[in-house]
């Protein structure tokens, strides 16, 4: 991907966000973001979108067998998760001599 056209996303690995839309919609819940891909536009949330996946037998696994894992979801279906004001935020990015801050609409307040 061209790095110039390169998308911004307020999600980073590890924040907690809440699922707004879906199957697994919960505005009340905080997940984890397990892994974020950009190139994509999807996220990975701890215990969301769980498929089955079917394994056949290899050297780790012998008897092979069926899984059950985290599928990616689009990242417009989540919220950051603002601690504060206990449920989702939107977010707005402020530049600082360090770097971006991402700073909650809810209640002004940085988010780490």
């Amino acid at each position: 991907m061209n790095k110039r056209f390169k998308p911004k996303f307020n999600i980073k690995k590890g924040d907690s966000v809440v699922v707004i839309a879906g199957d697994d919609k919960n505005r009340t819940e905080p997940r984890t973001v397990l892994a974020v891909m950009p190139s994509e536009a999807r996220i990975l949330v701890e215990g969301v979108n769980m498929v089955t996946k079917h394994l056949k037998p290899n050297a780790q696994n012998p008897q092979g067998g069926i899984v059950k894992e985290e599928a990616p979801i689009s990242i417009s279906n989540v919220l950051l998760w603002d601690a504060k004001s206990k449920k989702g935020t939107r977010v707005r990015r402020e530049r600082t001599e360090k770097g971006f801050i991402r700073i909650s609409k809810t209640s002004g307040e940085a988010i780490k």
